[in-house]
């Protein structure tokens, strides 16, 4: 009896979107929708009450729509960047936008004709949206410490309305001329939004580790486990987060005599490099270093290349764990407990040190270029230390 109930509700559905792309929503009739459905009218009204009640559902349940807030839920824990953020979703959106093409010009076009009871219907649907999307830029804001120029809920009203007003112009008119691509597209939106997004001052003053401090963090983890070993080698030569390196799984290393590079699939997908070099001082090879000696120690047939106690991945929160056992009783110049994000300042200091530019570090860390400028003040500090250093050695 369920099976059946099931069947004649998505049949109901199914019609409705049929007819709504075709004719319109205020076209349709709620007899023509059972007629095509092959039920009769009273099976419509006992399964959505009227046809205001059947839009929800077709809207709810439509490609633009359906798993909506979970899978934001779902994408807020995996992507570390608010810039990857945003293009992940205006492209999941703009693609789903593109599977109903016709519901949408039907919902946007014929929008002044609604009747009070279907713009009700359709603006509680959209104000959901709002909220789901608000939420998910919240995660990413809250996690990476930024604080925004406009409040959360109008960037995310926003976002929807720009996404909704490209697919428009892209449905009726197939106009190009604005955008060059896509990808075009969709950069300049999130450059947008990101202009409304700013560090706070805690995050926009860079405080990179020194080299002896550095060292003696690892020299501390080796001495513990080749794990630790391992893991404290990874922060420091690949300038990764404790997120990224618990998502990481032996396949996604590409190793040979002339590099070493791991595969990030998860947030902003990349490729960054692993080092050999650490603020001056070799660790090993491409082919071996504490990271392969570790796996290769190892007895197991787990896919993470990190394990806990239990032979499970290990996950964020005890990577950060880890990282407050080994820096225990260490204290950086500023006289503060060092933390784990500096690992990944003190790796981009050091790649920009040796010559690299801003746009190519943000392909490496996969953050925007607005969020690496604050590096550049540091790195110009650091600089002109050097200069003086070298100054005073010249003038003996």
């Amino acid at each position: 009896m369920a099976t059946q109930l099931t069947s004649t509700r998505q049949r109901l559905i199914d019609a409705a979107l049929q007819l709504f792309s075709i004719q319109g929503i205020t076209e349709t009739t709620t007899r023509q929708i059972a007629e095509l459905a092959q039920v009769n009218e009273v099976t419509l009204f006992r399964h959505f009450g009227n046809k205001q009640g059947l839009l929800l559902a077709a809207i709810s349940e439509s490609a633009v729509f359906k798993d909506f807030g979970e899978s934001l839920r779902e994408k807020a824990s995996q992507t570390s960047s608010l810039h990857q953020a945003l293009k992940d979703y205006a492209s999941d959106r703009l693609q789903a936008l593109e599977q109903v093409p016709e519901l949408v010009l039907s919902v946007v076009g014929e929008s002044r004709r609604y009747s009070s009871e279907h713009q009700q219907v359709i603006g509680e649907y959209l104000t959901q949206a709002n909220q789901y999307v608000a939420e998910y830029i919240a995660t990413v804001i809250e996690r990476e410490q930024l604080q925004t120029n406009l409040p959360v809920s109008q960037l995310a009203s926003l976002l929807n309305s720009l996404l909704l007003g490209y697919a428009a112009i892209q449905f009726t008119t197939g106009f190009q001329a604005l955008w060059q691509s896509r990808d075009e597209f969709l950069e300049s939106l999130v450059e947008l939004f990101l202009n409304q997004v700013e560090a706070e001052s805690s995050v926009e003053k860079i405080i990179d580790l020194p080299a002896n401090l550095v060292h003696t963090i690892l020299q501390k983890a080796k001495k513990i486990e080749l794990q630790d070993y391992a893991l404290m080698y990874v922060l420091f030569a690949t300038g990764l987060s404790a997120l990224e390196i618990a998502n990481l799984e032996r396949v996604h290393q590409i190793i040979d005599r002339d590099r070493y590079l791991l595969q990030i699939t998860q947030g902003s997908v990349r490729q960054v490099p692993v080092n050999q070099w650490i603020l001056g001082k070799r660790y090993g090879s491409y082919t071996r270093n504490p990271l392969t000696q570790w796996l290769k120690s190892r007895k197991d047939n787990e896919a993470a290349l990190f394990l806990n106690d239990a032979g499970l991945p290990l996950s964020e929160i005890e990577i950060q764990q880890r990282w407050q056992i080994i820096t225990q009783g260490l204290l950086t110049p500023e006289g503060q407990a060092p933390v784990i994000v500096q690992t990944q300042q003190t790796w981009c200091v050091e790649m920009l040190m040796k010559g690299m530019t801003l746009e190519n570090l943000s392909m490496l860390t996969g953050q925007s270029l607005k969020q690496l400028k604050p590096y550049i003040q540091r790195v110009k500090e650091k600089i002109a230390i050097e200069q003086a250093i070298q100054r005073d050695r010249d003038s003996q």
